[in-house]
């Protein structure tokens, strides 16, 4: 048996890159209103709800909203208003 590799021609393509989203900030954030986030603030505390709406200092409005400390439950309020300058981050909680 020959163990030389097949000609270029008859080897299979490469894989695909990975998939990459070349979108922006910006496009995240108007895609993810009205959907579940996860807010997560300097002081490593979570707020999870609905992005009810957000501005350009990052001050965000949540529906439904519940406060995680060390991943428990702490508490639940119906609307929540967070300080921009709070904000570590978003993130999406559902799948976009």
């Amino acid at each position: 048996m020959d163990d030389t590799p097949p000609p270029p021609s008859e080897q299979s393509p490469p894989p695909p890159p990975p998939a990459t989203h070349t979108g922006s900030p910006t496009d995240f954030l108007k895609g993810v209103v009205g959907k579940r986030v996860i807010v997560r603030l300097t002081s490593g505390v979570d707020y999870r709800g609905i992005l009810s709406c957000l501005d350009g200092y990052m001050n965000i409005a949540l529906e439904q909203t519940e406060e995680h400390v060390n991943g428990v439950v702490t508490n639940r309020y119906g609307d929540a208003f967070i300080r921009g300058n709070n904000v570590l981050y978003i993130s999406a909680a559902e799948v976009l």
